[in-house]
């Protein structure tokens, strides 16, 4: 049987040596909750099922394919630890699990962590006997829990409107890998590309005193950097000024070496940490030189104004849901959104694989990351989100493909943030705190209406009509027309700002519009507009791509959508990647604008 992704899986923070656990587990539904009472940590016949990891059991490549409640979930699998690897410490990698994990090595309980989107690891050298380990992981993801970031997974059993088929469990990649005694715990880079040099901030752990860091970067091959630090803290800093170094001076302006969709251009990293000549440790890493601002009303990449065609991009397969069948097809939705003339997506309601932002920082292409939203508000639904949002900053700060976070989306989780005053506060609240966190991305403080403190103006607007219906076009066109005109409408029967907040100047972008519901094959569905042929598609893709255009004040769009998911069949692309339509009309059209009009 084919075991699944096996690429790297942390492509930011390279070791060489790890050892991929995806593959063939024993699995157990636990739904008389009796797994704790009984130990099935500590034995294998309480598992009656085999499921391939990293596919949640929902999932045709999972091998179970059963969308009905489970609510409670358990893991095994045999390993062993290389014997080259002896004398090291062993940590143990989960890439993302949905919800709540309890992990056991051996029958030892080795870790707890709540939160379904990022990774987590431990520390399992304490708990392994030297031969044939086991791993036992006991989840919780209660179905219908509205407090839980739960983003598009469905609360009730059958997927309907925009609400999909849930994800439980393992979901993205299981791996360990051997650490020294003294180990890099995390990198951060920090462009500035103003003063045209980087920041790094590199954490250790262990007995670090009196070691070195060695620090070399590259640029296309070409090593422009060496440098060692004497480290005497767990947390070392130092600047690089990058473009003094003699490379950069020999006439070529510092401008091309910065990152865009245009020119991704990236610097290499190797970290090593030496004692007497002996290495510790060593990580590989990359960073890319891009500031991201706004000014004037417009959003300026690189000191420059930059108009954005995003894409709205949901992170579902049809075999896979949450879970890329292979790299190549995270990989693959990049380059088809390229190829119609996108430069970016906004990830929605989904955090995504660390491989789908390498890919966008290798290839060029601007992402707007996002967190699952919770369905109601109340204490525990703001400590969860608000958890969840700083495991993310810490995980992706260093891909240049991100230009903005979105922490709310269409008043979601906050439903009352129009006039009450603690939901706004959230709103603010999560503002500020990932301002704190990062101070080098644009935030969004509740993306389609009802803002509060935001740096983008971000209006969702399906209000298009079909070509029939030439009055309610020609109102949304008026809509989008001026700052005025889109300010003062009311979408969705919201306000573009919530009570006692206005408009400060900030960029104006249509960051959710469009929807046209074609049908390919035998899967019904619906569309905010329906059209029956390709040749009706490319017809309204583009009556609806010229008002956005018209628009005096839009500085960017995020068309809805990349593809279809599940009953939605408003993608450009079927819920498998085949093109609607000739992907070259659609660049044309997406072409139809150009920075000559900022």
């Amino acid at each position: 049987m084919t075991t699944y992704r096996q690429e790297y899986p942390r492509p930011q923070f390279v070791r060489e040596n790890w050892l991929n656990l995806n593959g063939i587990w024993s699995f157990a539904f636990d739904d008389d909750g009796v797994g704790l009472q009984e130990k099935w940590y500590e034995q294998a016949d309480s598992f009656d099922k085999e499921i391939q990891v990293p596919f949640a059991y929902q999932t045709k490549l999972s091998g179970i394919d059963d969308p009905s409640f489970h609510d409670t979930v358990w893991y095994r699998r045999e390993f062993e630890v290389p014997r080259e690897w002896k004398g090291q410490r062993i940590r143990l990698h989960f890439g993302a699990v949905d919800y709540r994990s309890w992990v056991y090595v051996n029958g030892q309980l080795v870790g707890f962590h709540e939160g379904g989107h990022i990774n987590f690891s431990f520390d399992i050298t304490h708990a392994l006997n030297g031969g044939t380990e086991t791993i036992a992981v006991r989840v919780e993801d209660p179905s219908e829990d509205e407090t839980i970031p739960r983003g598009k997974q469905f609360w009730l059993e059958e997927s309907a409107s925009i609400w999909y088929t849930r994800t439980t469990g393992i979901w993205q990649t299981v791996w360990i890998e051997p650490v020294s005694h003294t180990s890099i715990e995390r990198l951060k880079w920090t462009p500035e590309v103003d003063n045209g040099c980087v920041k790094l901030d590199a954490e250790l752990s262990g007995n670090y005193e009196g070691k070195k860091l060695d620090v070399e970067i590259s640029y296309k091959g070409q090593r422009i950097v060496e440098d060692s630090i004497l480290i005497h803290e767990s947390l070392t800093s130092r600047v690089f000024d990058l473009y003094n170094l003699k490379i950069f001076r020999t006439g070529f302006h510092h401008d091309g070496w910065n990152w865009t969709p245009e020119n991704p251009n990236l610097f290499d990293v190797l970290i090593t940490v030496k004692e007497d000549g002996e290495i510790l440790d060593q990580v590989s890493s990359y960073f890319g030189m891009r500031k991201v601002h706004t000014e004037n009303g417009m959003v300026y990449l690189n000191n420059k104004p930059y108009y954005q065609k995003l894409v709205l991009d949901q992170g579902y397969w049809a075999d896979g849901l949450l879970t890329a069948p292979s790299d190549e097809d995270l990989k693959k939705d990049i380059e088809l959104a390229k190829e119609m003339g996108f430069n970016g997506c906004r990830k929605h309601q989904k955090t995504e694989d660390p491989r789908f932002l390498y890919w966008a920082d290798k290839l060029g292409y601007l992402v707007w990351g996002e967190c699952a939203a919770s369905a109601s508000f109340n204490d525990q639904a703001v400590s969860r989100l608000t958890k969840e949002w700083m495991e993310i900053i810490e995980r992706d700060y260093n891909h240049p493909s991100i230009i903005a976070w979105v922490p709310l989306n269409e008043s979601w989780g906050i439903p009352g943030v129009r006039a009450d005053h603690n939901q706004q506060h959230h709103s603010q609240a999560m503002y500020h705190l990932l301002h704190s966190l990062d101070g080098t991305r644009l935030v969004i403080s509740n993306d389609g209406w009802e803002l509060t403190t935001t740096d983008i103006c971000a209006v969702h607007n399906y209000n298009h009509g079909s070509e029939q219906e030439k009055e309610k076009y020609e109102n949304y066109k008026e809509e989008l027309r001026t700052k005025e005109s889109i300010l003062a409408s009311m979408p969705a029967k919201r306000g573009i700002y919530a009570n006692g907040f206005s408009h400060q100047g900030e960029p104006i972008l249509l960051t959710e519009y469009g929807g046209i519901g074609f049908k390919l094959g035998e899967n019904d569905g619906w569309g905010y507009t329906s059209v029956r042929n390709e040749e009706e598609f490319l017809k309204d893709y583009q009556r609806i791509m010229e008002a956005v255009y018209a628009s005096k004040i839009l500085h960017g769009y995020c068309y809805t959508q990349l593809t279809d998911v599940e009953q939605e069949i408003n993608g450009i692309l079927t819920y498998d990647r085949k093109p609607k339509c000739d992907l070259k009309r659609i660049k044309e059209i997406n072409d139809m604008w150009h920075s000559e009009t900022i």
